[in-house]
């Protein structure tokens, strides 16, 4: 069993920054592509960012390309999003989301293991 827990939200003003961080346990989830997704209020979940389980590959949202960084911890089963230069419309409730079999996907239904989620809100 895997469970996947993030962290890190938080309110910040326009331009700010924040870390999230998604912690899994169980399975080699070190082993598994990662995806953060985000979810704002009464819209669809929509993907952010991915990258590959070697951490050698990484996708991302064209609207936070430059801005946010997503990489692989040096602690086991960790996984970062950078988020820099924060926008209002970043605001969101932000997921991790964990794909055992290793595909450079962007479809929230092909990811298997999720977390909670952690709120971001970015004020004007």
């Amino acid at each position: 069993q895997v469970q996947v827990t993030e962290s890190g939200g938080g309110l910040v003003q326009a331009g700010g920054s924040l870390r999230l961080s998604c912690t899994a346990s169980g399975r080699a989830f070190s082993r598994f592509a990662t995806g953060w997704f985000r979810q704002a209020s009464g819209k669809e979940r929509e993907f952010v960012a991915h990258i590959s389980w070697s951490g050698g590959s990484s996708t991302y949202l064209d609207s936070v390309k430059g801005r946010f960084t997503i990489a692989r911890g040096d602690a086991e089963n960790t996984v970062y999003l950078e988020m820099n230069s924060l926008k209002p419309e970043d605001t969101a409730v932000y997921y991790c989301a964990g794909e055992p079999w290793g595909r450079a996907t962007i479809r929230p239904d092909e990811y298997e293991y999720w977390g909670q989620g952690t709120q971001v809100t970015v004020s004007s």
